[in-house]
Parts: structure tokens; sequence; C-alpha cells
């Protein structure tokens, strides 16, 4: 039997994932939970993985995967489309659909925006559902702490506004385009790295326009 905290934190992760394909930072967890400090994430992490609830991926940041859910929630879970911890093998078969690649994103200092197809990805229906999507190769490592690695391919659902804590393609005053989370601060719209190694942008809001929503992840091997 799980704990009212361990089951928080274990729907809290499952249903990021299945949002937006990827697990939350330890610093969500550790806001979402309200603890004080991220040792208690790392202990609740610890005993759902001794447990069989999720698993450490190896050698990617952060990334987690939730094996299964408790009984009585097992229907619940059922009735929706669980997608993966990222990255995911992308099959190029029946059950996948073609999307655009729009070239490449800077997860990093932002580069010049996007607006051509360079290729096509196979994509699994499960992982974008309803909406118009899109396809973005990754340049660069500040979005490393929740997985997204230098080379991989990000599905992204259109859309034109995002809540905090979206991972979001944003275009920087009509010209560049950057992949980072999206949090509204004081008036500013700050744009995070998941990497120590760049700092936050804070920037007004008439600047920052989103162009669409991280949805999925996939890596070539």
């Amino acid at each position: 039997m799980l704990t009212r905290k361990q089951l928080e934190l274990l729907e809290f992760i499952d249903q990021r994932v299945k949002t937006t394909g990827v697990p939350p930072s330890f610093e969500e967890m550790k806001e979402a939970l309200d603890l004080k400090s991220k040792s208690g994430i790392h202990r609740l992490i610890t005993a759902l993985e001794e447990r069989g609830f999720i698993r450490r991926l190896a050698h990617r940041a952060r990334a987690l995967e939730v094996v299964r859910m408790p009984e009585n929630l097992t229907a619940k879970a059922n009735a929706a489309v669980r997608r993966p911890a990222a990255p995911i093998d992308v099959p190029a078969h029946i059950g996948a659909i073609e999307v655009d690649v729009m070239g490449r994103i800077a997860a990093g200092v932002p580069i010049a925006a996007i607006s051509e197809v360079s290729h096509q990805v196979a994509v699994p229906h499960g992982m974008i559902g309803n909406g118009n999507h899109y396809a973005l190769e990754v340049q660069g490592d500040s979005m490393i702490g929740i997985g997204i690695n230098d080379g991989d391919i990000v599905v992204i659902r259109h859309a034109d506004v995002a809540t905090n804590g979206d991972v979001v393609v944003a275009l920087v005053d009509e010209s560049e385009a950057t992949l980072k989370r999206f949090r509204r601060q004081n008036g500013m719209i700050a744009l995070e790295a998941a990497n120590p190694a760049y700092e936050t942008r804070m920037l007004p809001e008439s600047r920052v326009r989103v162009q669409g929503r991280l949805v999925g992840l996939i890596r070539n091997y």
C-alpha cells in the first residue's frame, strides 16, 4: 500500500508524462507536493521504485517511467492513452502517421525561426491525439534536465497559449525560436532552461509568442 504522498507523486508523474511526453523535474515534483526540499522527493521516488511502480532510465537525466499504477487506479489509467517516458522508439508502420519536420529548434541560445519543411517523421497516433502537429530537430543541450538531448526530434502541437510549466516553442521578437519551459512571472514571461549552465530569460510578454506545446519526443539510436 502506498502512502498519500507516494500516490500523489506517482499520479503527478503519470499525468505529466501523458501530457508532455517527458517526466517532471525534481523541482516541479517538490512544488507539486508542497515539500520543502528535493530530498523528500528522492525518498518518495526510491520508495516507488522499490515497490515496482516506477523505474529510473539509465543515462538520462531525471528520466522516469511509470511501470504500473495501483490496482484501484487501473481502470482510470487504462481509460487514458499512456505514453512511455521520453525518449521512445517510433515504428514506421501501421499505427503511425507522418508529421512534417520543420527544421531545427534551439534548446540553448535562440536560432532563426523555423518555417520550411525539411522532411517527415513517423509518429504513433497515441502520442499526438487531436490537433495539428509538427516536429523539430533539437539543437543544443539546455533541456537535458528533462531528457531532451541534442539531435532529438520533438513533436509539437500547434498552440498560441501555454500554462506555467509547459515546454513550448517560443518565438522571440518574431525572429528567433527556442524550446523552453514557459512561466508567467510578475507580468513577464520566463523562458526556463532545464540545464543549470543556462540562465532563465525574462522577457516582456509582447516579445514572446507561443508557437506550440511539446507532446512527445523521438530519439534515433
